[in-house]
């Protein structure tokens, strides 16, 4: 079963950035997977925000364009996002999904890092 680990969530002040990163425990796939970040605030559902295709085409949603940066390291097996601008009083949860090739392994969810936006 793969496994999706979420690091770098944290607290943060408004206007400020933070990187969240998620290693995927299957090594060599990264590179040829769709990647995407979700975020989940309190009493609502689970949003996608940012994909990253395997051809390494990148979508955001209308909210976050021109603030986050979704990436991958192949090496690393690693797929970031890097948030800009954050919003105060923001508590929502990140969580990294990956969606490899058919027949290599299960679409797969990461179980999610907090962030706190506060002064």
């Amino acid at each position: 079963q793969v496994q999706l680990v979420e690091i770098g969530g944290g607290l943060v002040q408004p206007g400020g950035s933070l990187m969240p990163s998620c290693e995927v425990s299957l090594g060599g796939v990264v590179s040829i997977s769709d990647m995407g970040w979700a975020s989940q605030a309190p009493g609502k559902e689970r949003e996608l925000i940012a994909l990253l295709s395997s051809k390494n085409e990148p979508t955001y949603v209308d909210p976050v364009k021109g603030r986050f940066t979704i990436f991958r390291k192949n090496s690393e097996n690693t797929v970031s996002l890097r948030m800009n601008a954050l919003p105060p009083d923001a508590t929502p949860v990140y969580s990294c999904h990956f969606a490899p090739p058919e027949g290599i392994a299960p679409n797969s969810w990461g179980q999610g890092t907090q962030v706190t936006v506060s002064s």
